[in-house]
């Protein structure tokens, strides 16, 4: 699984958790049912907001049930969001065309295992087609993903062939924005479709605003964790090629972080608790955890073969194991264990609940625990 937004139990509170689990695991289980197990490695935690957001503007539509065990959930049943929610299989369909893209773009930067890129073109064609027929249910046409995938290839191709292509022209923010735009308008038409689904046109215009935002924030934060091993493999990074420093890149991001905050505010939600959460606190931690932890040497993050095997390895030893890379490498067996229950050693209640409630985005009350 990948993506920006990963809230865990050791700073979130268990409604939180709960009702964010329901999400992913719902997300994980519609893309089995409608694609088979092997595309349940497309499930991301960024595309399951868009499970939230249309939950969020129309509970209705998002049937819930209980799902069986499973190993990632420590082999215990939970309340998981249905397939047949709408939000559930628009979010699959998003993360099926958006994993597809991403083993194109392995392909064209020859990041790709010897021997399997044939294989991995194959695997991104059905996987596209399985999005489009996932969207196509919900009445919502991927062919729009799929050609801002497509773009995103070619700009990166242009921008690392030399100085006469636009983006490498026009360097630093310019140039960035350029490479980041057909990530932001993916993302913004994904993000506005939930309001069409909801029956909340009025939401689609900040949804779009906000899935633009997103959409940046991704490709930004993505470069900045990956620069170090791109520069090391040679491969293309948009902050390198448009010559953009951390700092000016940390100042995209934080804004693009404040005008999510904002737009989300303008919202007409039904329930708000859950997108406020992801799309404020968790969306600034994200920027964070990307401009600290992932500098040392010990957390690169190595080609994603490597990277399936190890997360292949994490679950087969249900967490006690985590690869050097990780951000719970060399933690306590209960911070590391899928089994552990609740927050460890405070009664149910998470560090951050305070009585401001920072992980809640609200005053105290809202959260599990009691705060004063």
């Amino acid at each position: 699984m990948f993506g920006i937004i990963r809230p865990c139990s050791a700073h979130v509170c268990a409604s939180v958790r709960d009702a964010w689990r329901a999400h992913l695991c719902g997300l994980c289980l519609t893309l089995k049912d409608g694609q088979g197990q092997a595309a349940r490695l497309a499930t991301n935690y960024d595309t399951l907001i868009i499970s939230v957001l249309t939950e969020a503007q129309l509970p209705s539509a998002s049937p819930h049930r209980t799902a069986g065990p499973c190993a990632l959930r420590g082999f215990r049943r939970a309340d998981v969001v249905d397939h047949r929610a709408q939000g559930a299989r628009l979010a699959a369909s998003v993360s099926l065309v958006l994993a597809a893209g991403r083993l194109r773009d392995h392909a064209a930067d020859g990041d790709a295992a010897p021997g399997t890129t044939v294989a991995g073109r194959r695997l991104a064609a059905r996987w596209e087609a399985a999005g489009a027929r996932l969207g196509a249910e919900v009445g919502f046409d991927t062919a729009t993903l799929a050609a801002t995938a497509e773009r995103q290839i070619t700009l990166e191709r242009l921008a690392a062939a030399g100085p006469s292509t636009a983006a490498s022209a026009v360097g630093g923010t310019a140039g960035l924005l350029e490479l980041t735009r057909p990530t932001e308008e993916a993302v913004a038409a994904a993000f506005a479709h939930t309001a069409l689904i909801a029956g909340r046109a009025g939401n689609a215009g900040v949804l779009a605003e906000i899935g633009t935002l997103f959409g940046r924030l991704a490709h930004l934060l993505d470069a900045v964790e990956d620069q170090e091993d791109d520069a090391a493999r040679g491969a293309f990074n948009p902050l390198t090629a448009t010559g953009t420093g951390r700092e000016e890149a940390r100042r995209l991001c934080d804004d693009a972080a404040h005008g999510i905050a904002l737009a989300v505010r303008d919202l007409e939600l039904e329930e708000r608790h859950l997108v406020e959460v992801l799309l404020g606190a968790e969306v600034r931690r994200a920027v964070t955890r990307a401009f600290g932890a992932h500098a040392t040497a010990a957390r690169r993050r190595p080609a994603w073969p490597l990277r399936t095997m190890a997360g292949a390895g994490t679950l087969l030893t249900c967490g006690l194991w985590r690869p050097e890379w990780s951000e719970l490498n060399g933690a306590s067996c209960e911070e590391r264990c899928y089994l552990k229950d609740g927050c460890d050693g405070c009664d149910g209640c998470c560090d951050c609940c305070q009585c401001s409630c920072d992980c809640c985005e609200c005053s105290g009350g809202c959260c599990d625990c009691s705060c004063d």
